[in-house]
């Protein structure tokens, strides 16, 4: 315990070291603002500044992409705050003790000052404002544009970004935690490059008082070392501006380097090289150097040229033309062996089978076949990813529980333009479209034959025709309703989830939606469950009443109605809950003020049916298969009828033949609504539009 405690305290010390680094450093470089610093520490101090900027060089070039230095701004501030300091430290040094020599202010400063002046101070202050001036007006310049330009571009992308992420994360495309990550990548992105976008105000402004500093020391210099120390003016300029140029010098240089990799570092992409590979793929090549060696060839041998230093280099660009081409044969080797590996790496890792290789990923899944890739992607424009997260939204709000996100993929063992939906790992519709065309399908009034592949509507089984975009205004015209292949996807979609979603609600959503309604009733809530009815059986009333499409959104009404239901068993909670919902589940088909249009069967058919049912013991499967096929006919004819006046067929029955009913005029019309007559408001009036069975 001891050794693991003193380990704690030394790994807290070193943090807690670190963490002074930088505060340390700040107060050091204001204190060098105006308290005098020796010669000496100035050697050292201009020493450490020019290293510190190489090492900022090299990482900027070295770096795959501007993220991988997101330090950079704050590093910038930090570097440009030295080189200030040492600028007002060194002017403090040059101006107090410049009349002793050029020695005066440390040998980095003499040194830098003798070398560019070479005995010229006139020549070695030309070459110091030229530094200057490529500094200021052409990298600081362009570096402030670019950062200005991809600041205001990475911001007004960002919400196009975070969109496609959660079109991706919608679409089952990504994990909770892959988009996660994405979004914080891209806020990370925008502030890095908004704080580029100052950054750079950094490094113009560093310039610009190089410029002031130059001629305050050299004004400043000459009057002190004519008037207080009587110096003539010749050996005045000689000390004063070699003293400055030295001191200018030996700051402009790091201030080069620092320009130089912030123009690298907002110039440069993201991608998988470094930035020397990436110019060295970019600029080899025998494309781009022969020609430019036969050109430099010819002009070797034009009259009164340097033909040797011509041919020279077109012999070295005719080199580099082949070098090129060499490295990027090796390159394109390498990528194959990578390749090679990864499908190496994974038939080894094949032989390895985890739980997530067999086990269901995803309840919901739309396989298409490669020509109907573009549909999904993220810059398809038909958004079919987007019309399949609003249907996801809007059959969870009338269904009353949250579909779970589909997942998107492609599947190569399927035709090319062939998509299948699987719903709970079933296979519920496999079906084929034609990209780059439309599907008109046929009304009930449209006798106009149009060109094109006849096919069945998959979502409605109609007689539909796929035709040229141009043939659409024609099709309109004549009454076919016309719509793109991803509507045809969406609207298949969305019938399969009204039909099928049963098969999604499983008890860990129920679970949910209980809790959720435990904040308003919690008394209801744990007074049920478990103690009435179980989770399960709850879970298996949500299931029947969503199976016919029966909204479970006012949840609280449902729990009373099995909290007050004289029956336990499923069926009883089950007309419990419908009997407590039918003026929910009435105004679906009807509005109040206008009567219910309904079919009935015969009182005598009925009875007939239920007496031969109980004869022969049986409490469901009352309907003979043989009398099921008559009535089925019987109900899609009267469905047709309710269609042409845009009503839904509405059937109602005993109660005791309610649930075997609609079992069977679900087959072959999913959008009937089979009602008992307890589940019909007394306040509604009702019109019976036909009696099956009834004789005449």
């Amino acid at each position: 315990m001891s050794d693991t405690a003193a380990i704690t305290r030394q790994g807290g010390f070193r943090a807690n070291s670190r963490a002074l680094v930088m505060p340390l450093a700040m107060i050091a470089l204001i204190l060098m603002m105006v308290v005098p610093v020796p010669p000496t520490l100035l050697d050292v101090f201009f020493t450490f500044n020019i290293v510190l900027s190489l090492v900022i060089l090299m990482v900027s070039l070295n770096t795959y992409r501007p993220l991988d230095f997101s330090s950079f701004p704050t590093i910038l501030l930090f570097a440009t705050i030295l080189r200030l300091s040492l600028n007002v430290a060194s002017t403090r040094v040059v101006l107090t003790d410049g009349h002793k020599g050029t020695d005066a202010a440390g040998q980095v400063i003499k040194s830098f000052g003798e070398f560019i002046i070479g005995g010229n101070f006139v020549i070695g202050l030309l070459v110091f404002l030229i530094l200057i001036i490529i500094n200021l007006a052409v990298i600081v310049k362009g570096t402030g544009r670019v950062s200005e330009v991809s600041a205001r571009f990475t911001l007004d992308a960002m919400p196009g970004k975070q969109m496609a992420i959660d079109a991706e994360l919608n679409a089952g495309l990504l994990t909770p935690e892959e988009a996660k990550r994405r979004r914080e990548e891209v806020s990370r992105e925008a502030d890095f490059y908004g704080s580029m976008d100052g950054a750079t105000k950094f490094v113009k402004g560093d310039a610009i008082a190089g410029l002031l500093i130059l001629a305050i020391n050299i004004i400043g210099g000459l009057i002190i070392g004519m008037v207080k120390y009587n110096m003539p003016l010749g050996k005045a300029a000689q000390i004063y501006i070699t003293l400055t140029i030295g001191d200018g010098l030996v700051a402009q240089i790091p201030s080069l380097l620092l320009s130089l990799a912030t123009a690298i570092i907002v110039t440069r992409d993201s991608s998988a090289h470094d930035l020397t590979d990436r110019v060295m793929l970019q600029l080899g090549g025998g494309r781009a150097w022969y020609p430019v060696a036969g050109i430099i060839a010819l002009f070797g041998i034009i009259p009164g040229m340097p033909m040797m230093l011509f041919l020279a280099a077109g012999g070295l660009a005719a080199a580099a033309g082949w070098y090129g081409n060499k490295l990027k044969a090796a390159d394109a080797l390498t990528s194959t062996a990578d390749a090679a590996a990864i499908e190496s790496d994974e038939d080894e890792m094949d032989d390895k089978i985890l739980l997530e290789d067999v086990s269901m990923r995803a309840p919901l899944m739309l396989e298409v076949g490669y020509a109907l890739i573009p549909l999904v992607e993220d810059d398809s424009k038909s958004a079919l990813v987007a019309r399949i997260t609003g249907i996801r939204k809007q059959v969870s709000r009338d269904l009353g529980f949250i579909i779970p996100a589909v997942r998107i993929r492609d599947n190569l063992s399927l035709e090319p333009n062939a998509y299948r939906i699987t719903i709970a790992g079933v296979i519920v519709a496999e079906d084929q479209i034609v990209t780059g065309k439309m599907l008109a399908i046929q009304g009930g009034s449209s006798n106009v034959v149009l060109p094109g592949e006849q096919v069945k509507d998959p979502t409605f089984g109609l007689d539909a025709v796929w035709i040229d975009k141009n043939e659409r205004t024609r099709a309109q015209a004549s009454g076919y309703t016309v719509v793109d292949p991803s509507t045809v996807i969406a609207t298949h979609l969305n019938q399969l989830l009204l039909r099928h979603a049963s098969d999604l609600l499983g008890q860990d959503d129920v679970q949910t939606l209980l809790d959720h309604v435990s904040k308003t009733a919690p008394n209801l809530v744990s007074g049920l469950v478990p103690k009435v009815v179980t989770l399960a059986q709850i879970t298996q009333v949500l299931k029947a009443l969503v199976a016919e499409q029966i909204t479970i959104t006012d949840l609280q009404r449902i729990l009373e109605a099995l909290a007050g239901s004289k029956g336990r068993e499923i069926d009883d909670l089950v007309e419990a809950a419908r009997i407590a919902l039918a003026p929910v589940i009435v105004q679906r088909v009807s509005n109040p003020k206008e009567a219910l249009s309904v079919v009935t069967l015969d009182s005598g058919l009925e009875q007939i049916i239920v007496q031969n049912a109980r004869a022969g013991g049986r409490d469901s499967g009352m309907i003979e298969p043989g009398l099921g096929r008559k009535l089925l006919e019987s109900f899609q004819d009267q469905s047709k009828l309710f269609a042409d006046e845009g009503k839904t067929l509405v059937i109602v029955t005993a109660p005791i033949l309610r649930r075997d009913l609609s079992a069977l005029v679900r087959q072959g019309i999913p959008d009937a609504l089979v009602l008992s007559y307890r589940e019909i408001p007394e306040s509604k009036r009702i019109n019976v539009a036909a009696v099956i069975g009834a004789t005449d």
